[in-house]
């Protein structure tokens, strides 16, 4: 199995506040070269449910490359963030784990970051950008507010009540429409469980009723990209864009974990990456 976080590029590793939050730290490559970088404002990238940092890996690179300093952060109980206690954990300790980091950025650049938030990282980080005020917002098949739900909601969806936590998903199967047996061994090593408290909070498959989204409060640009697989999730994902005035990229024939870790993975990193230099 290809572990794709021993490929990293140097990096620097803290642990914030009182929850001992993982961050990464990877400057880009123009910086530690004392290079004009006034354009680039650091980047905080935000994990889904059941996973954490290293499901950056492969998207890492490509941003240092062209200048991007990346902050790369885990929240509470997950990676290697110190372990609590995961039946108590909620939605809103999630929403104070980032406003924490992004504080530690704007604190150490003077400016606050895009928010590149993937899945439950991204219903958080539309939350967060509701008066964090961020530089920009990128949602990558991020979770639905109630009020795109409300346009578009899932047809599909058979409602489970969690226990305690919820399991770390099994993937039993070998291969998907872009991810490898590797790409999935890779997610294997890694998955974790998650707070049951915060999917019932977000999530339509465990009950929710959806977290509200005051999308007038958000006022900095924004990037939608969705996995598309049926007309169905293209409404939806132009009706996540429109709800935020935002950019939309519809990357069909992808999944939602091989929009991070698949063999198509660059399309998408590319996407963000044209879009921040517009």
């Amino acid at each position: 199995m290809r572990d794709y976080t021993d490929e990293l590029p140097p990096h620097t590793e803290r642990y914030v506040g009182e929850h001992d939050l993982y961050l990464e730290i990877y400057k880009g490559e123009e910086s530690l070269e004392n290079q004009e970088q006034e354009d680039k404002v650091p980047l905080l990238f935000v994990h889904g449910a059941y996973t954490g940092s290293w499901m950056w890996s492969k998207y890492i690179p490509h941003f240092i490359r062209e200048g991007w300093t990346c902050y790369v952060m885990n929240l509470r109980s997950h990676y290697r963030s110190r372990v609590l206690d995961m039946t108590q954990i909620t939605f809103e300790d999630y929403l104070g784990d980032i406003h924490e980091v992004v504080q530690v950025i704007q604190a150490e650049c003077g400016v606050t970051p895009v928010l590149i938030g993937f899945s439950m990282g991204g219903i958080l980080s539309q939350k967060v950008a509701e008066r964090a005020g961020l530089a920009g917002l990128v949602l990558m098949d991020s979770s639905l507010c109630r009020e795109v739900h409300e346009e578009v909601p899932y047809t599909d969806i058979v409602r489970t009540v969690p226990g305690n936590v919820v399991p770390a998903p099994v993937r039993e199967d070998e291969t998907s429409l872009d991810e490898t047996a590797e790409d999935i061994a890779f997610q294997r090593k890694y998955l974790t469980m998650e707070s049951a408290k915060a999917f019932q909070t977000f999530s339509y498959h465990f009950g929710a009723e959806g977290v509200p989204v005051d999308s007038g409060s958000i006022t900095c640009p924004c990037l939608v990209i969705h996995a598309v697989n049926s007309d169905e999730e293209e409404r939806r994902g132009r009706a996540n864009a429109a709800y935020f005035r935002a950019t939309y990229a519809g990357l069909w024939g992808t999944t939602h974990t091989g929009l991070l870790v698949g063999q198509r993975y660059v399309e998408a990193a590319q996407t963000i990456l044209r879009w921040l230099a517009r």
